[in-house]
């Protein structure tokens, strides 16, 4: 049986025939052919059919390394890694597939988050191909992977002493993510600039305009993510970023365009509104801010971060009844973010609610009682109350954080007087 032959209607799409000489093998094909035509068949992705061949294969050679090893991946490819494991766990130490075994065990346990134990295999393998820089690349994308950067950079540089490239995978790319994430930016942007030297990709570029980001070199960064924005304007991560790149400029209009710019591609991303929300009120455009701010807190009523910058422009604008719609209609438990019950003392304060502001002013003290200004905000309220023994206990503290305060001293002093 000619396995080129089937290979041929394979390729040509021609799946019935293939599969019918596919099942004259299985029954009359020599063993040689019965595994050239599982290699081929797993690499079409025809795994059913690969497994019977092996199957068959294994019950003449049930120690095969290399038999058990296709299967494993085999079983893998069908989504069985419990299958996969045990059929790797019976390629013996002597057999030359072992390595290759020990590190297709290692992927499986990192997979499944054992990561000690995926070391321990990878290790293993090195031993026994000490120069073999596939296992460096290994461990170094399993150290990675835990945030070990330094042993991943120190496994990565051992490869990329002998090839630039495992799989398709950049080395220089690799080095820069770790040294990046490892918190040292200058030596990332020089191992971005190389991986970019070699071959422009998006992630790529977007992990070299981020770093210039953290680095501080916002021009740089700028000029990056501008880049990757022609290259490809749906790549939703860059608007944000860039928008703090331009702000970091002083370039406000420009920063704001940008959030705009990223809306329309990601229309459902909070952090854009409420960003854009904070950059508007930089530029006075208070409605603008309004608007991009309720949107954020329309997509995520439980966004903390949204209602409290929404609540200080209400505030500000005096707009009592809305701050206190605003803190109603959210998600969010006013004692697990206090600020909130701050802010409701003081609209209902000026909404002449007071026992409502009374009750939040109480509520709120737990959390503000080292803070002077909720302090004096609260001290005038249960004066104005007429609770002149809550208040002088109050004026009290705030004399004693700022004992060079007259006004704090005089009414202190007039309301012991007065009780």
């Amino acid at each position: 049986m000619n396995i080129e032959a089937i290979t041929s209607l394979l390729e040509d799409g021609n799946i019935e025939e293939a599969m019918s000489n596919f099942q004259r093998v299985l029954s009359v094909g020599s063993e040689e052919e019965k595994f050239l035509l599982a290699e081929e068949l797993f690499r079409f992705g025809f795994l059913e059919e690969t497994k019977q061949l092996l199957e068959v294969l294994l019950q003449s050679y049930p120690n095969e390394g290399e038999l058990l090893l296709l299967l494993a991946e085999t079983e893998l490819e069908l989504g069985d890694e419990e299958k996969a494991m045990l059929i790797l766990e019976k390629v013996g130490p002597g057999a030359a597939e072992y390595p290759q075994a020990l590190l297709l065990m290692a992927d499986l346990y990192q997979m499944n988050g054992l990561f000690e134990v995926s070391e321990q295999k990878l290790l293993q393998a090195k031993q026994l191909l000490p120069d073999e820089v596939i296992i460096d690349f290994a461990l170094g994308e399993l150290y990675a992977h835990q945030g070990r950067f330094t042993e991943a950079i120190n496994s990565y540089e051992k490869v990329l002493e002998e090839r630039t490239e495992v799989g398709g995978v950049s080395l220089h790319q690799r080095l820069a993510e770790s040294y990046s994430s490892g918190g040292s930016f200058e030596e990332a942007l020089n191992y971005y600039e190389k991986a970019l030297e070699e071959r422009l990709e998006i992630n790529t570029l977007f992990g070299y305009a981020f770093t210039a980001l953290q680095a501080g070199k916002n021009q740089t960064a700028i000029e990056k993510f501008e880049e990757l924005k022609a290259l490809d304007p749906e790549y939703h991560s860059l608007y944000l970023h860039l928008s703090h790149a331009y702000e970091h400029e002083e370039m406000l209009e420009e920063a704001f365009e940008t959030i705009k710019a990223g809306i329309k591609q990601d229309e459902f991303n909070k952090d854009l509104y409420y960003y854009g929300g904070k950059i508007a009120l930089k530029l006075n455009k208070e409605d603008e801010a309004e608007k991009l701010l309720r949107e954020a807190l329309a997509i995520d009523p439980g966004f903390t971060e949204g209602a409290l910058v929404l609540n200080k422009l209400l505030l500000k604008q005096e707009r009592y009844e809305d701050v206190l719609d605003v803190i109603s209609n959210t998600d969010i438990n006013e004692e697990e973010e206090p600020q909130l019950l701050w802010d409701a003392a003081i609209s209902s304060q000026h909404l002449e609610q007071y026992s409502q502001a009374l009750n939040k002013y109480q509520l709120a003290y737990t959390f503000f009682k080292d803070n002077k200004e909720f302090l004096s905000d609260y001290g005038y309220f249960l004066i104005e109350e007429g609770k002149i023994a809550e208040a002088a206990e109050i004026l009290s503290i705030l004399v004693k954080m700022d004992p060079t305060n007259l006004e704090y001293q005089e009414l202190l002093e007039r309301l012991t007087e007065e009780h």
